[in-house]
Parts: structure tokens; C-alpha cells; sequence
């Protein structure tokens, strides 16, 4: 094994839905995808790590919004009501606002018809025990050339071990175009 801190995982198998979407896994391991409102990635996490970041970057069409994500086991998303809680902080310009909510889905960030980055710590995905995460996005106001930034810090309350994760837009007219990448974080 590797002795870096970060080991690039390689996912089982992947989908993406949406009309003429695709999602192909990369020979390294990354996923790249196409046109689509969800990314499925299977079989990411395991007993061999604790604690994983993903890296993302993708470009949105057709809406702006924010990006949903959900855990997912053996190929299943999981949709318990009111188990994934989000808080966000969103700035832009000079303006700075927060949200919490409780719903059948978390946020990851916020996105539009620009380039979008952003990175995701999953702490405790595959153990069985409620997961947590955080993420930190940048990328560029819709209207105006200004960094924006969305940080999002989230649990989902099931003790379930999953495999997997979905991201997608929570609507059909927009989909993204992109690639992600999963790591473990060496225990």
C-alpha cells in the first residue's frame, strides 16, 4: 500500500441518468461525466479507510441550484425522511447568509452555468454509525466575475454502512458535465 496520506480509490461501477448522459470510470480511477442530473458511484468505501475526500469539478447547464447528494448501499440510495441535516454558509460579494434544513437529502454546494470546484470529507461513510461531512466550494458568480463561496457541513443520521454516494441537481432541466475522484485517508 501506498504511504501517501491520500489513496485514489477506483469505484466498482458507476451510473449517470439523464437524457444522453454517461459517467465512464478513467484508467486512474477518476469518473468523468456527461449531461447528467445524477452521478451514482458504487463501492468507494470499504473497511480499508475510515475517512475519504472527494475532489470534484463540473460545469452546469439549464438552471442554477444547489447540489443534493445522498448515501447509498449495494446500489440503493437512502431516502430516510428528515435524516440528512445540512448547514450552509453562502458568500458572495459582500453578502454572507446561512440555512439549516432536515430532509431526505443533503447539500453539497451551490451551482451554476459556470465552472464549479469543490471538495467533500465523508468521516465514517462505511462504519456503522451516522456519517458526516464537509464541504467547501469555489467557484464564480452567475452574474458577476467574483469568487463565491458555499460551505456546507452535513450528518445523515442512519447507523448504515455504505458503499457508495449519489450527487445529483434535484432537477431535470439542469446537468452537469465534469469529472470526480475519490480518495481514502490512510488511518
Amino acid at each position: 500500500m501506498s504511504k501517501n496520506g491520500l489513496i485514489l480509490l477506483t469505484p466498482t461501477s458507476v451510473t449517470a441518468a439523464g437524457s444522453g448522459s454517461s459517467a465512464t470510470i478513467n484508467a486512474n480511477g477518476s469518473v468523468s461525466f456527461s449531461t447528467a442530473n445524477s452521478i451514482s458511484l458504487n463501492g468507494v468505501f470499504s473497511a480499508d479507510y475510515d475517512n475519504y475526500r472527494i475532489v470534484v469539478r463540473h460545469t452546469a447547464a439549464g438552471g442554477n441550484s444547489t447540489l443534493k447528494f445522498r448515501m447509498r448501499a449495494s446500489g440503493t440510495d437512502n431516502t430516510t425522511a428528515s435524516s440528512y441535516t445540512t448547514q450552509y454558509l453562502y458568500v458572495s460579494t459582500t453578502t454572507v447568509s446561512g440555512f439549516r434544513q432536515a430532509t431526505t437529502q443533503g447539500e453539497l454546494n451551490r451551482y451554476g452555468n459556470v465552472e464549479t470546484g469543490f471538495i467533500v470529507d465523508f468521516y465514517g461513510p462505511y462504519l456503522a454509525q451516522p456519517t458526516a461531512l464537509r464541504s467547501v466550494t469555489v467557484s464564480l458568480d452567475n452574474t458577476i466575475a467574483t469568487p463565491v463561496i458555499y460551505d456546507c457541513a452535513a450528518t445523515h443520521n442512519q447507523s448504515t454502512a455504505y458503499d457508495g454516494f449519489s450527487f445529483y441537481t434535484g432537477t431535470t432541466s439542469a446537468t452537469l458535465s465534469g469529472r470526480v475522484a475519490v480518495y481514502g485517508m490512510r488511518k
